[in-house]
């Protein structure tokens, strides 16, 4: 697993190719979480699709196509790349290793990622999605501005000179609640996404690339289904923290309290449908890309 260059290629098709299919789900479901009981009252996924029909046409669905690309390009490479060397080097160690066991499966046609136990998985996912964020954080930030409606910004370089200008801080905000949201995130569906395809093999038994596609992807939406349910409310608590500017969100603890002071347990998964729906689809498409491609290169 030593083709950097393969990994961060494949990494970014998947990507490029997840975001652009998949923006509308993440600018309704900022739309969704931005809002407290003033204006969310009676919003729903249905109304808030309409909204941005009537005032911007199905272009507006994709607004803030280009900051995700930007950041999810480089981030979706930097994370799959580094999760696969990550786990590259866990292998290596007795504490991580998965013991050999026979099997009838052509493994060629299997998966060419490295084999972890369970704990190593989660740790390996944990530690490689914090570590990007930590990284992506500003784009990340400018991202979910861009697909707010409560910032009015005119061209991507004028919106990153606005945060640049807030100062350093100001580009880490939300950073607490993104990396509890991803650090399990990640964890989970490593743990997940392996399982599944280690037991979904044994029926298979896949004997081509296009019926490894078609296991990874189904374990990849199931994986990124469960973790995502487990995961949601720090997503709400994230999009709050890097879109209001109210007092009440300039802190974790103070976004927790506000959401549920008005919105009360609901508030923590305003937005899961649409989150579910784009990380289902997206853990489908990209882990799918990504394992196709390195099988396709290596095999």
């Amino acid at each position: 697993m030593k083709n950097v260059g393969q990994q961060m290629t494949s990494g970014a098709l998947s990507g490029l190719t997840s975001t652009i299919a998949l923006q509308p789900f993440d600018l309704l479901k900022t739309r969704l979480q931005q809002g407290d009981s003033a204006h969310q009252r009676n919003v729903s996924v249905l109304k808030a699709t309409r909204e941005v029909l009537e005032s911007s046409g199905i272009r507006g669905l994709w607004r803030g196509t280009a900051p995700s690309l930007i950041r999810n390009i480089p981030g979706v490479a930097l994370y799959m790349t580094g999760l696969t060397q990550l786990r590259s080097i866990m292998a290596s160690s007795r504490y991580f290793t998965v013991p050999a066991i026979p099997s009838h499966s052509n493994a060629t046609h299997n998966s060419v990622l490295p084999k972890l136990t369970n704990t190593g998985n989660l740790l390996a996912g944990a530690t490689t999605r914090v570590g990007v964020g930590l990284l992506m954080n500003p784009l990340t930030l400018l991202k979910a501005r861009y697909e707010s409606n409560i910032y009015v910004y005119q061209t991507l370089s004028g919106a990153f000179a606005s945060l640049v200008r807030s100062g350093p801080t100001e580009l880490l905000r939300g950073l607490s609640a993104s990396s509890l949201r991803d650090a399990p995130y990640a964890g989970l569906f490593v743990v997940f996404y392996e399982a599944l395809k280690k037991h979904s093999s044994l029926v298979i038994m896949p004997t081509s690339h296009t019926q490894s596609s078609i296991l990874h992807s189904s374990s990849a939406a199931a994986a990124g289904a469960l973790a995502t349910l487990a995961t949601h409310p720090f997503d709400v608590i994230k999009t709050k923290l890097q879109v209001r500017t109210e007092n009440q969100y300039h802190s974790f603890a103070s976004t927790v309290r506000t959401i549920w002071r008005f919105r009360g347990l609901r508030g923590y998964f305003d937005g899961a449908s649409l989150r579910l729906s784009r990380k289902v689809l997206s853990s489908a498409i990209g882990w799918a890309v990504y394992e196709f491609i390195l099988m396709s290169v290596w095999t």
